[in-house]
C-alpha cells in the first residue's frame, strides 16, 4: 500500500527515547580555570577581559581587567607575562598574547580620558599605606574603590617607585606611568612626597590610621667585597638606574663592566650604551640557563650590542681595568674557580646584585617577625602586628611589578575584611583547564602577532620607547585567538552533534543544559567540545 507521507513524531516525543537506569555516566556542563588565570601572580580574569576584546567592546574589557589590575598599560610594558607560558595555545601556534593586549587596552583608556567608577558610599575607615610603588598603588587603588580613605606616604618626589627608579624609560615611558598613576589618584587616594615614614607607630596614631599597609620598595643596593685600588670608580646598579631621572645624568665612560645577572644589570648595560658607552659587558658567574634575567629582555640588550661574559667573577678591580676569574660547573651545577685569570678594560664597574629593603621604619613595633631582612606576614598578609600588612619586596616573594600589584589587591582585600571586622575567604579555585581537555581539531592554526620594535640605530642613542603597541586591528586579531579554555562560548557544537536531542539551548548567553530524561551518556557532547567546559560524572544511584 502506497503513503502520501510517512507520519514522524516530533524531536523527543518519543518514549522509546528515555534513558531508563542503564546510563552510567551523565554530561554536565563545568567551569574550569584557563591556565592564563592561574598563572597570574595579578590574579586577572584574563579570559574574561579577553572575552570583551574580542567583540569588539574595549571599553568593558578595560573595565574587567582593572577590577584586579589598576596598571595595565604599565603591565602590558613591564610584565614578564607568565600567562603566556601557561597558555594552552602554545601547543598549537603559539600563546596568545596577552600583554600585548592589555597594553592595548591601557594606552586605549590613557588615550580616551577612561576614569575608574567611585564607590557608591564610603566607609569612614582611614589606611595607611607606606610607599607608593606598585605594592602600595595597587592597595590604594583597591581600598580606595572598598569606600576606605586612603593616604599614600612617599619617600621619593615621584610616584613609581621602582617602575620609576628602576626601569629605564625606554621600557617604560614616564607619562605613561603617571597617567595610571593619576587615576587612581582621582578617586581620592592621597599621595604625600618626600614623605618618609621613619616611625609607623607615631605615623599610626598622629594620622589616626585603622590599618597600615607597607610597601617599601627594595632600593638598597647589596654589596659584595672586590678588592680595588684608590681611583677605581664602583657604582651601585640602584643608584645608577635612579639617578637618571634626575637633570644629570651619570658619568660612566666609554668602557662599562656590570656584576649581575639580573633584570637589573641588563637595564644598566643598556642604559650605558644609551649614555654613548663604545663596550657595556655584564658579567655573570653562571651560565645563560641560570641567568634569572627574562629571555626576552637577554635578546634585546644583545641585539643592542651588550656583551656578555658568562661564568665569570670579578677578583679585582683597578683604575681602568678589572680582573676577571674564570669559572666552570661542578658536578652539581655550581660555579667552581678555575684559576685562570683575564684582564679588562674598564672606566667603571656597576654592581647589580640585588637589593634590600630599608626596615628602620619598623623598629620598636611589637609583634614583628623578620627573616632574611624581610617582614613574615601570614596568608592574610597581616604581620605578627594587629592591624598592619606588608607585601610587595618586603615580603617574601618574587620580586616583580606583577607580584607586587597581585600583593596589594590581596592585601586590600584582608585590610577590608578586618576593617569590618570579619575575615576574607577567597572563592574556591576551579580544575584547572589543561590541554588533555580540549579538541584542538577544531581550531585553526592562527600565529601570534609579533609587536614592532625600535630600529636598532635609533635604540642605541635614545631613551625612545623600545617594544611598540598593536593597532586596534591587532590586538582584536589577538584577543580572538584565545581559545576560551574550560568554559562554554556557545559554538552550538554540543547541541549539534547530540545523537539523542538531549541538549537544550537556553539562547544568546545563557548556554545549555542537558535534558537528562533523554541522554545516554554516550560521552559525544564531551569528545566534540572544543574548550572543556563538559565533563562525564558518574550517575547519581
Amino acid at each position: 500500500m502506497d503513503h502520501d507521507f510517512a507520519i514522524t513524531l516530533d524531536v523527543g516525543t518519543s518514549l522509546a527515547n528515555h534513558t531508563g537506569a542503564w546510563r552510567t555516566f551523565r554530561p554536565e556542563y563545568v567551569h574550569r580555570l584557563p591556565p592564563c588565570n592561574a598563572a597570574c601572580p595579578a590574579g586577572e580574569d584574563i579570559q574574561g577581559w579577553l572575552s570583551f576584546a574580542e567583540a569588539g567592546d574595549y571599553e568593558a574589557a578595560w573595565r574587567a581587567l582593572t577590577k584586579n589590575n589598576p596598571l595595565p598599560a604599565v603591565m602590558g610594558r613591564v610584565c614578564y607575562h607568565p600567562c603566556e607560558t601557561a597558555c594552552n595555545r602554545a601547543q598549537i601556534d603559539a600563546a596568545v598574547g596577552v600583554n600585548a593586549v592589555e597594553r592595548f587596552l591601557g594606552d586605549m583608556a590613557i588615550a580616551k580620558g577612561w576614569a575608574f567608577e567611585p564607590p557608591a558610599q564610603k566607609s569612614g575607615k582611614k589606611v595607611l599605606v607606606v610607599g607608593a610603588g606598585p605594592a602600595g598603588l595597587s592597595a590604594a587603588y583597591h581600598l580606595a574603590v572598598l569606600g576606605h580613605d586612603v593616604n599614600i606616604r612617599e619617600a621619593g618626589p615621584a610616584p613609581g617607585g621602582m617602575m620609576r627608579f628602576g626601569i629605564p624609560k625606554y621600557r617604560l615611558p614616564r607619562d605613561v606611568l603617571d597617567a595610571e598613576v593619576a587615576r587612581i589618584a582621582a578617586l581620592g587616594v592621597r599621595i604625600d612626597y618626600n614623605s618618609k615614614v621613619s616611625d609607623l607607630q607615631a605615623t599610626i596614631k598622629e594620622g589616626g590610621f585603622d590599618a597600615a599597609f607597607l610597601a617599601v620598595g627594595a632600593h638598597i643596593a647589596k654589596r659584595a667585597y672586590i678588592p680595588a685600588g684608590e681611583a677605581t670608580k664602583i657604582l651601585d646598579a640602584v643608584q645608577v638606574l635612579a639617578s637618571m631621572e634626575g637633570a644629570e645624568q651619570p658619568l660612566l665612560g666609554r668602557r662599562v663592566v656590570v656584576y649581575g645577572g639580573g633584570n637589573t644589570a641588563l637595564d644598566v648595560a643598556r642604559t650605558a650604551k644609551r649614555l654613548g658607552a663604545e663596550e657595556a659587558i655584564i658579567v655573570y658567574r653562571r651560565t645563560r640557563e641560570k641567568m634569572p634575567a627574562h629571555d626576552f629582555e637577554l635578546e634585546e640588550a644583545l641585539e643592542e650590542g651588550v656583551m656578555m661574559k658568562w661564568l665569570s667573577t670579578i677578583k679585582h678591580v683597578d683604575a681602568g681595568a678589572i680582573t676577571v676569574e674564570k669559572m666552570k660547573l661542578d658536578e652539581t651545577g655550581f660555579p667552581q674557580p678555575t684559576g685562570e685569570f683575564e684582564t679588562l678594560e674598564a672606566d667603571s664597574v656597576v654592581l647589580a646584585l640585588g637589593q634590600d629593603v630599608d626596615l628602620s621604619l619598623l623598629d620598636g613595633v611589637p609583634g614583628l617577625e623578620f627573616a632574611d631582612g624581610l617582614v613574615k606576614v601570614g596568608p592574610d598578609m597581616m604581620t605578627g602586628a594587629t592591624g598592619i600588612f606588608a607585601g610587595g619586596d618586603m615580603a617574601p616573594s618574587e620580586r616583580t611589578v606583577t607580584v607586587a600589584v597581585g600583593h596589594g589587591k590581596k592585601a586590600a582585600r584582608h585590610i577590608d575584611a578586618f576593617l569590618r571586622g570579619a575575615a576574607y575567604a577567597p572563592p574556591p579555585k576551579h580544575e584547572l583547564a589543561g590541554f588533555e581537555h580540549l579538541n584542538a581539531w577544531y581550531y585553526g592554526e592562527a600565529p601570534q602577532t609579533l609587536r614592532p620594535t625600535l630600529e636598532i640605530a635609533r635604540r642605541s642613542s635614545t631613551f625612545e620607547e623600545v617594544v611598540q603597541g598593536l593597532d586596534e586591528s591587532n590586538a582584536l586579531y589577538e584577543a580572538r585567538r584565545c581559545l576560551s579554555c574550560g568554559n562554554c562560548f556557545e559554538c552550538d557544537n554540543c547541541y549539534g552533534v547530540c545523537p539523542d536531542n538531549a541538549v537544550i539551548k537556553l539562547g544568546a548567553g545563557q548556554g545549555f543544559r542537558f535534558n537528562y530524561d533523554f541522554c545516554k551518556g554516550c560521552g559525544v557532547c564531551e569528545a566534540e567540545c572544543p574548550c572543556g567546559a563538559i565533563a562525564m560524572a558518574p550517575e547519581e544511584i
